[in-house]
């Protein structure tokens, strides 16, 4: 099977694959996702065929409507409406208990789902076409980095699902933010994006950051939010997260540097790079830009043949938070410290 690439004329085509319970190539304002009938188990099973996809890893589902929200659910708590009104559509999946409407299979055999309504407008009129909620995890190979273009898509893809929808260069880059109530006043973030925790705490009284979001958990743990328990985004390449300032990140490369490596660095961090003749790849200044970047800065990584990628650290405040979240995955908590390292040089 050749999986075709359709554009906004080829919506009602996508639908009827939905429909019909085939996964569907799906853009979002995040990163590209695997689209299928989320109350079909037969079509979800599909999907995590197609990604290799660990059966104990929930998929958020997908509405275009508020109005669709409540019958995926028991219960909408006034925090999680207030949430709701604030950040809809947009790049915030929220946990609830399920409903008999969302199979065992599409919440990874637990008792809850996440639910979002995206903001781009191919995913929601691929929804409302659809006439169903839409299931839909990041749309590459698992463990690989996720798709933030139709091209990512197709290489993961090709020949693995009918259909991906083209909808350019996804605008966040990294998935959705993931949360769930721990009691009426209080948010707890399970994986970071662009909805930061500071912008929650305007909704919430109190915003915990979990936990697992900056460390590694027991291969055994029941989680309740993708990307928190196995090794993510990650690219052939080994990757290293490096933290520090820019001197003390150019000494360690130039101790580790060599054939096959290169530096994933701030766009202010080139000149010095290429002044010491260090290899690099910049992606970006703040950390939007470097969030909508990273992904493709791994894949164009691995398509250079790259062998060692060493990424220096961005914050972990504001939507630095979740490019940290995904680097330490990608870097399979790989970390150094380049100034304590340079002390021992």
């Amino acid at each position: 099977m050749n999986t075709k690439l359709l554009h906004e004329d080829g919506i009602a085509y996508a639908a009827e694959l939905i429909r019909a319970g085939e996964p569907v190539g799906m853009p979002t304002e995040t990163v590209y996702g695997l689209a299928c009938d989320a109350g079909n188990p037969d079509a979800v099973r599909k999907v995590f065929a197609a990604k290799g996809r660990p059966a104990d890893n929930p998929l958020i589902v997908h509405i275009a409507d508020l109005s669709e929200w409540a019958p995926l659910v028991t219960e909408i708590p006034p925090l999680a409406q207030k949430l709701a009104e604030r950040f809809w559509p947009g790049p915030l999946t929220i946990i609830l208990p399920r409903s008999e409407r969302i199979p065992s299979v599409t919440a990874g055999g637990l008792d809850s789902v996440g639910v979002r309504f995206p903001a781009h407008p191919v995913a929601q009129a691929l929804i409302r076409a659809s006439g169903v909620p839409i299931a839909a995890p990041s749309g590459n190979r698992s463990g690989s980095p996720s798709p933030t273009t139709s091209a990512h898509m197709l290489a993961d893809m090709d020949g693995r699902i009918p259909a991906i929808l083209e909808g350019g260069s996804c605008l966040c880059g990294v998935e959705s933010t993931v949360i769930v109530l721990d009691d009426a006043e209080t948010v707890r973030v399970l994986r970071p994006g662009f909805v930061t925790p500071e912008q929650l705490g305007t909704v919430a009284e109190r915003v915990i950051v979990d936990d697992a979001v900056l460390a590694q958990i027991s291969p055994d743990t029941v989680v309740r939010s993708p990307g928190m328990k196995y090794k993510h985004y990650a690219p052939n390449a080994q990757v290293t997260l490096v933290q520090g300032g820019q001197a003390d990140f150019l000494r360690y490369m130039q101790k580790h540097g060599g054939e096959g490596v290169t530096a994933l660095v701030f766009d202010a961090d080139v000149p010095a790079c290429e002044a010491l003749g260090i290899p690099c790849r910049p992606y970006g200044d703040t950390d939007e830009a470097r969030a909508a970047a990273f992904f493709a800065a791994l894949r164009e990584a691995d398509a250079e043949g790259v062998q060692h990628l060493y990424v220096r650290a961005p914050r972990t405040d504001g939507v630095g938070l979740a490019v940290y979240n995904r680097l330490i995955r990608a870097a399979g908590y790989d970390i150094v410290h380049a100034e304590a390292a340079a002390d021992t040089l």
